[in-house]
């Protein structure tokens, strides 16, 4: 009996929704291939061309699965309440990479990397579920827990996918097969996620009733707890918020216009949701042709790459430098506008040493440089959006922006990287100066909004002094 009340007890704490989902997080991202996809589709084991894979044909078709799965996949997490959206989205990893692995054509390919944009649009699953969760007190380090473990995950592939490389006990083919049996782990982790009693939509709390994250009915009682029960329990409860009522399609979508316009209303959330938007895209695209700027540098055909050795470096500082976001109590309460601004500056020039520099060892160092910056970027805005709303409209909020980046991205992709377009997939130092510039871009727009933010307060401080005298 002890047993199963400290094991219920373990399962009622918020740490236990919080660990399986960063198991889950962590078995999902160990995928070895991944800093060695280009060589890998364009070396023996596949013999593509890397202009199929960087153009028209396969990369591509991986932001425009993303884009066309974003809608459904929102609706279907709030139908499902997150869980099977997760579910579903390692399933859908596993296929991508199934296919991927006994891929023979050009066509099979592309059904595996728009497979595989479906499931990247599934992220939206994946960190609203935490929320649903969590007390709100919780978010700041929940949040650094679940970002911070899919880096280490993205570490240990990196680390796996390069002693591959460079020992050969494994063949590129085998270590598809072993991102398999990793991911079928992960599955396990995910099919054992309970199951959150509401939703913003079709699941909404009911009056009367609270309940715990394993769905039993807590008594309502007027005794007062103590601090630290308090402090326990509140991830176990919710309050009431209004009744369950039968939901229309026609409902939901005019709840939805009116919740995500009541969400960003608010300036600052208004912000963070741009930078999310705008960082994520410039983020994924630089993310896509690196490999292929690499590659130009150092032939992997010449000599021995440390691609592996690379993501593990950057996925291992970025861990680090999310679990540090996670124990910060206080950043850029004042200067957010100013910070979002200069880091973004940084990020334009770290480009621009990327595109100039033919050492290979600065090229690595500047990426690694690059993706520290956007992964803590990126976690502070996620949280700030979080702890920013007036409502629990997690899913809507995230999901809108996840939407908004794919928009942009595949706009991206269209005019510059299609032949449709400007065609410049190939051409990887001109795409990788257009992407400085467009960081360049975000700079001005976050420092101009930043002074004008600092100009405001200057302002409004003058004139409160006068009045504060004449009284």
């Amino acid at each position: 009996q002890l047993t199963m009340k400290l094991l219920k007890t373990w399962r009622d704490n918020w740490k236990y929704p919080t660990s399986l989902v960063c198991i889950y997080g962590f078995f999902y991202t160990v995928r070895p291939l991944v800093p060695f996809y280009l060589p890998y589709l364009t070396g023996p084991d596949k013999n593509f061309t890397e202009r199929q894979v960087v153009i028209n044909e396969v990369y591509p078709m991986g932001t425009y699965g993303n884009l066309a799965a974003q809608v459904p996949v929102f609706l279907l997490t709030d139908w499902l309440r997150y869980n099977d959206v997760v579910i579903f989205q390692c399933v859908a990893i596993f296929i991508s990479t199934a296919i991927s692995r006994w891929s023979t054509s050009v066509p099979e390919m592309q059904a595996s990397e728009f497979i595989f944009g479906v499931a990247s649009a599934c992220e939206v699953a994946y960190y609203s579920y935490i929320y649903s969760m969590v007390d709100v007190n919780k978010y700041r380090r929940a949040t650094s827990y679940v970002r911070g473990v899919q880096l280490l995950g993205h570490t240990g592939g990196s680390v796996l996918g390069q002693l591959i490389s460079s020992f050969k006990f494994l063949s590129f083919n085998d270590a598809a097969v072993l991102t398999l049996i990793l991911l079928a782990i992960g599955l396990t982790a995910s099919l054992l996620l309970p199951m959150p009693q509401w939703s913003m939509f079709f699941h909404k709390k009911t009056k009367g009733t609270n309940l715990n994250i394993s769905g039993e009915h807590i008594e309502q009682t007027g005794e007062t707890e103590n601090e630290d029960e308090r402090e326990e329990t509140a991830n176990k409860t919710e309050d009431p918020q209004e009744l369950a009522v039968p939901q229309t399609c026609g409902n939901i979508v005019v709840q939805m216009i009116r919740d995500a316009r009541d969400c960003f209303a608010s300036k600052k959330l208004l912000y963070w949701s741009l930078w999310w938007v705008l960082g994520t895209c410039g983020f994924n695209q630089v993310q896509s042709f690196v490999q292929s700027l690499w590659e130009n540098v150092q032939p992997s055909q010449n000599a021995t790459i440390y691609n592996g050795v690379v993501e593990a470096a950057g996925g291992l500082l970025s861990a680090a430098t999310v679990y540090a976001v996670g124990y910060k109590e206080t950043i850029f309460e004042q200067w957010e506008e100013l910070a979002l601004g200069g880091f973004s500056g940084l990020c334009s020039v770290i480009l621009f040493v990327l595109t100039f520099s033919s050492n290979i060892w600065v090229n690595y160092a500047t990426w690694i440089i690059f993706k520290c910056v956007y992964m803590a970027l990126m976690t502070l805005a996620m949280f700030h959006i979080a702890t920013g709303l007036t409502m629990e409209r997690y899913a809507l909020v995230f999901g809108a922006n996840y939407f908004a980046a794919g928009v942009f991205q595949a706009v991206f992709v269209s005019i510059v990287v299609s032949d449709r377009g400007l065609g410049l997939g190939i051409i990887r130092s001109v795409q990788s100066i257009i992407c400085s510039s467009y960081f360049l871009v975000i700079t001005a727009i976050f420092l101009l909004r930043g002074l004008y933010v600092i100009w405001s307060r200057k302002t409004k401080k003058q004139t409160s002094v006068p009045s504060m005298k004449n009284e």
